[in-house]
């Protein structure tokens, strides 16, 4: 019993909790004043505490700009491209006229160049070489003269006979692949282009012509040449070889800026008014009328050949009154561009373009007209002055190029 009681009396207090922290904290504060005090230390500052410390930042991962793919109307710092050709800019060279006035514009004056792109003015129809606002005659007239030095500067000399010869030979069919179809729409802007890549591969480049564009052949041949300086030394039927010149280099080629899209047409006056001039409306109406039932002097097949169409008009005005020309297959606005170039060759009046016809008048007093044009599809380039002794066959040269010299006229019976 009083072992029991020993071992209770010898028993210690248990120390508190508060006691404990209280000793542990002046233990800490006494060791860090000894450091401080003998030892001198001080610790970085990575390990001062800090009253207000900085938020972390964000951790979530920025997003990346959207992907924008290079555009050629993104014109930031890039000056507008300057040209030096002496002419207006315009989509077809051919089948427009700089002489006739449209009466309306379908469309804003954007330009097919796009926005900032030329340092020239669009006006809708043209780029014009000079600013409408300053021209004059004069310097439409020094326009002139600097395409005629231009084109004098590059051609040089004229070829001899046994140089045409050997530069239309190399542009046959069986020699080359390389050719420019020039269509519906005529020689374009962009066309030109073209023909300046295929200056760079030979000296002559082959165009074989189609559609409405070859009723006038003779509109064709000057605009060639008066856009490109070139020169045309072969041609027969809707087939023509161009020539670069004897000083032509293709690195000094001039600068021809591209059209980024086919402007709308302007609005010209109509062809066909209601009454025909000097006639009544019932006069008008029996024509019309007697004009759809006149037989159809010829059927213009689709992409054909029409040099010959102006003459077959004009010869059949010597005996008829109303011609008619079957164009079913053509569409409306081929019709119409056949019928302008017609009433501006033989010339005739325009009567009507419907169920897909063409009726032309001769009119009241009727003149035949004197050859303006020639009549032969094929043209002789031979130079007697400079190459006496050696003659040209133009035959050869035709029979290896196989170019058709006529349309379907419609006598055939196919339909």
């Amino acid at each position: 019993m009083f072992t029991v009681l020993s071992r209770f009396g010898r028993r210690r207090k248990p120390i508190s909790l508060l006691t404990t922290a209280i000793s542990y904290s002046t233990a800490t504060v006494g060791k860090s004043s000894k450091l401080y005090t003998e030892y001198s230390f001080q610790p970085p500052e990575s390990l001062k505490p800090q009253q207000n410390p900085a938020p972390p930042e964000s951790t979530r991962k920025r997003s990346k700009p959207r992907y924008r793919p290079p555009s050629s109307l993104d014109r930031e710092g890039v000056e507008p491209l300057k040209s030096e050709l002496p002419f207006d800019f315009r989509f077809s060279y051919t089948e427009s006229s700089p002489y006739v006035r449209p009466i309306g514009l379908r469309e804003p004056k954007y330009s097919p160049f796009g926005p900032g792109r030329l340092d020239r003015v669009w006006t809708g129809v043209c780029a014009p070489a000079v600013d409408p606002k300053v021209g004059s005659i004069e310097t439409e007239k020094e326009l002139e003269e600097k395409r005629e030095e231009t084109k004098e500067m590059i051609q040089g000399e004229p070829l001899s006979n046994a140089e045409r010869k050997a530069l239309v030979d190399g542009c046959q069919r069986h020699r080359t692949k390389r050719q420019i179809n020039l269509g519906r729409d005529g020689l374009t802007h962009n066309m030109l282009n073209d023909i300046h890549n295929h200056w760079k591969h030979a000296e002559a480049v082959r165009i074989k012509c189609m559609g409405v564009p070859t009723v006038d052949m003779n509109n064709v041949c000057i605009q060639l040449e008066d856009k490109t300086f070139g020169k045309i030394i072969h041609r027969q039927g809707g087939l023509l070889v161009l020539y670069r010149g004897r000083y032509y280099r293709p690195k000094k080629r001039p600068v021809i800026p591209l059209m980024l899209w086919k402007p709308q047409e302007p609005v010209y006056p109509r062809l066909i008014k209601t009454t025909i001039d000097g006639l009544s409306v019932e006069e008008t109406k029996q024509m019309r009328k007697r004009g759809l039932a006149v037989p159809p002097l010829t059927k213009l097949g689709k992409n054909g050949y029409y040099g010959s169409l102006g003459h077959m008009v004009r010869d059949a005005f010597l005996t008829e009154e109303l011609v008619r020309i079957d164009c079913k297959g053509l569409e409306k606005s081929d019709r119409k561009k056949i019928g302008c170039k017609l009433r501006d060759l033989v010339p005739c009046i325009l009567v009507t373009f419907d169920k897909e016809q063409i009726v032309v008048w001769r009119g009241e007093d009727y003149k035949p007209a004197m050859d303006e044009f020639s009549l032969l599809d094929k043209e002789i380039f031979n130079d007697t002055h400079h190459d006496m002794d050696q003659p040209v066959d133009e035959n050869d040269i035709a029979d290896d190029l196989e170019v058709p010299q006529d349309f379907d006229s419609g006598d055939s019976g196919e339909e």
